[in-house]
């Protein structure tokens, strides 16, 4: 980013010097180097700039449409829906919890996974090529069970001989 870009859009989304310092976590006069021209702008702190001038997520095909808005300090969806903090929080909660009653109750709904649409996690020089485990059907197991009962059938009366 050139210096002039980042002087004008630096004032535009700050009021003061020490607004932004507390924000970018740097010092006064580091910001006021930067704003001078005397020192080269962190890459980090242009990155973080430009994300609060456009109140998007970071530029990556899963966050697309996806915004920050900073004064109510919640996440945007595409669809238009508002997440808070706590909301997400208490997302693998909510989750769990769903799961947890399924198993116990073993409900027939079970969600059938199609292919990811979103582009897959990248993870130690490659990208994954399958998600690591998939969504089994109650029929499957329901045969799982049986197999281990006659597993364990055949054990016990090994055990009694």
């Amino acid at each position: 980013m050139l210096h002039h870009s980042f002087k004008e859009l630096f004032w535009r989304n700050f009021d003061s010097i020490p607004q932004a310092a507390a924000w970018f976590h740097v010092r006064d006069i580091t910001v006021k180097r930067w704003l001078s021209g005397e020192v080269d702008v962190n890459p980090m702190a242009e990155k973080l700039l430009i994300i609060r001038a456009r109140g998007y997520m970071p530029d990556d095909t899963r966050w697309r449409g996806f915004r920050i808005d900073e004064e109510y300090c919640v996440i945007i969806t595409p669809e238009g829906r508002r997440l808070t903090p706590s909301e997400l929080m208490s997302w693998a909660t909510r989750a769990d919890e769903y799961h947890t009653l399924k198993r116990l109750y073993e409900l027939d709904y079970v969600p059938v996974r199609s292919h990811v649409v979103a582009q897959l996690p990248f993870r130690g020089g490659r990208r994954i090529n399958e998600p690591l485990h998939e969504t089994i059907s109650k029929q499957k197991k329901k045969q799982y069970r049986q197999i281990q009962a006659k597993h364990a059938e055949k054990k016990r009366r090994n055990q009694l001989s």
